[in-house]
């Protein structure tokens, strides 16, 4: 029999009920401007609605309507804003019709939630205003960029944004987010070395590289799962060739062993030979892309330090099988958790719930406190620390229990889906194929179809309006010949068609049509070909 287990419901407390803002350092009242960033609120919500509680879920989306302020005078990491906070705001809001949550008309083209995290993002928007397009790290919300910020920022500040911000100009139909993530993304493609490296810091406004230490863990990670995932999410073959470009590259100069070592960006020498927890997450993105076999043992060598310690250390210094000194602690970051779960959809291999099982069990035993569950400072004695970071709630439970929870409607194969009446039309959600961010918030993919015109429909259309233009001009010159004063026109105003020197320019930029999408799983339905079973991406060529 497959092995399974139940988390504990003390794990599952830990959610219940979510209160607005954190005690002050002294324990006194939050703190006005936590309290109005509502930070753990925005990042939990949507683990509610996964593990079940509609109830809460639902409590919560109101207290965010009534409370939730971005006009505050506040410095904020634009990082961490984009996939907290815009992206645990995009999540909840495609996902409130499923929780009972009533929508307004226009859903998913419209809501309050959408509308929250359109004006986040809005407030991240003059960082990138840099001369290279790569974005400063930090903002302050109510007035931009400060004159004194720094221009240096690491390379998963600069190349994390494609999920959300593609999400969000598809659902408000404002490329503005789309277009400033993507010109992100090809400074950093444009500054690789030589050998198809990328450092770990950058000076945004000079384009060189302040930190050159090349890897997949800390101040990169995000950047390499983004092009992944957005490949996904967008169709999109440049994202994807990218990636494969960079993987190459890794697997040339950093992979050793079934370990992958910091190295210099331009030389491809050793720089540091550790392993970061945060590193975890790439066995789940290769499993993406269907490198099951490498993801398998990459994966096994991070479980053995796992059960060294009950967790996985900041930092172990591979050579020596140990810790490094000051970066003994395990924060309960949820990297090797989120690999399990995908490989698990991908191969059922019970190790995988093994590694879950052992997860639980730590957790409970070692860092579980009467408020919640706390940081473990160090895990060779498990000293714990006076804190409980959002990513527990938003990440780490939400994949120990989809693990455990083959049945979640996050994994499903597009057997069930919902039908949407949008202002565009009919709309498909809710057949699977969910889309993390990195912050574990699930994106419909379907959704970006939902609220604009697809090319080939308007194609179509402006076809149609060239025929019955034809048709007009036919008419014109029949009238012509009848009526003696003037001549007759196409009426003026919004519904003024196309000239035919218009149309002409028009359709030359019409892309050519493609015979199989642009990335493509084998036999499987549109409405099953992003589900989270392992994807093996084929080059459709």
């Amino acid at each position: 029999m497959p092995f399974q287990l139940f988390i504990p419901l003390s794990l599952l407390c830990a959610l219940l009920p979510l209160h607005h803002g954190a005690p002050g350092p002294d324990g006194t009242a939050p703190d006005p401007a936590h309290y109005s960033f509502s930070l753990t609120l925005i990042d939990a919500l949507d683990t509610l609605l996964i593990l079940g509680n509609v109830s809460e879920f639902q409590r919560v989306v109101e207290v965010l309507q009534d409370n939730v302020d971005f006009d505050i005078d506040v410095n904020a990491s634009v990082f961490e804003t984009n996939i907290r906070v815009v992206g645990g705001l995009l999540s909840a809001h495609l996902l409130s019709k499923k929780a009972g949550v009533e929508v307004e008309a226009g859903w998913p083209c419209s809501g309050p939630l959408l509308r929250m995290a359109e004006e986040a993002a809005r407030k991240l928007l003059p960082a990138f205003q840099t001369p290279t397009g790569m974005p400063y790290g930090t903002v302050n919300l109510l007035h931009g960029v400060n004159p004194g910020e720094t221009p240096v920022t690491c390379t998963a500040g600069i190349g994390t944004f494609i999920v959300e911000f593609a999400t969000l100009s598809s659902l408000t139909g404002d490329p503005v987010f789309e277009d400033v993530a993507r010109v992100a993304l090809m400074r950093l493609w444009e500054s690789r070395s030589d050998i198809g490296l990328v450092g770990n810091h950058i000076d945004v406004l000079t384009g060189k590289w302040v930190a050159q230490d090349a890897g997949i863990g800390a101040g990169v990670d995000s950047y390499f799962e983004y092009l992944v995932k957005g490949a996904i999410l967008l169709q999109d073959k440049k994202l994807m060739a990218m990636f494969l470009e960079y993987n190459k590259a890794i697997r040339n100069y950093t992979h050793f062993d079934d370990w992958y070592l910091w190295v210099q960006m331009y030389k491809g020498t050793v720089s540091m030979p550790v392993f970061q927890s945060l590193e975890a997450y790439w066995p789940g993105l290769q499993s993406l892309i269907g490198d099951i076999d490498n993801a398998m043992r990459t994966f096994l060598n991070y479980y053995t330090v796992w059960k060294q310690f009950g967790g996985l250390p900041e930092f172990y210094n591979i050579p020596q099988g140990y810790t490094v000194e000051k970066r003994e602690g395990y924060p309960l970051r949820p990297e090797l958790i989120e690999s399990a779960m995908y490989l698990y959809r991908a191969t059922g291999d019970p190790t995988l719930l093994e590694l879950g099982r052992d997860a639980v069990e730590s957790i409970e035993k070692i860092s579980k406190v009467e408020c919640g569950f706390a940081t473990i400072k160090d895990l060779r004695d498990h000293k714990l620390d006076n804190r409980m970071e959002s990513f527990f709630l938003a990440e780490t439970v939400k994949y120990l229990y989809l693990l455990f929870d083959p049945t979640n409607f996050i994994h499903n194969n597009g057997s069930t889906f919902d039908t949407v009446i949008t202002p565009y039309g009919e709309c498909i959600l809710g057949a699977g194929g969910y889309i993390f961010n990195t912050e574990a918030h699930p994106i419909d993919p379907a959704a970006l179809h939902c609220c604009q015109r697809l090319k080939e429909e308007q194609w179509e259309v402006e076809d149609l309006m060239r025929e019955f233009y034809s048709l007009q001009r036919n008419r014109s010159r029949f009238q012509k010949k009848t009526v003696s004063s003037g001549s007759w026109e196409p009426p003026a105003g919004p519904g003024t068609f196309l000239s035919p020197e218009n149309y002409d320019k028009v359709r030359e930029k019409k892309p050519a049509k493609q015979k199989v999408p642009l990335l493509s799983c084998p036999s499987q339905p549109f409405t099953s070909k992003l589900a989270l079973l392992g994807q093996v991406f084929l080059d459709s060529s």
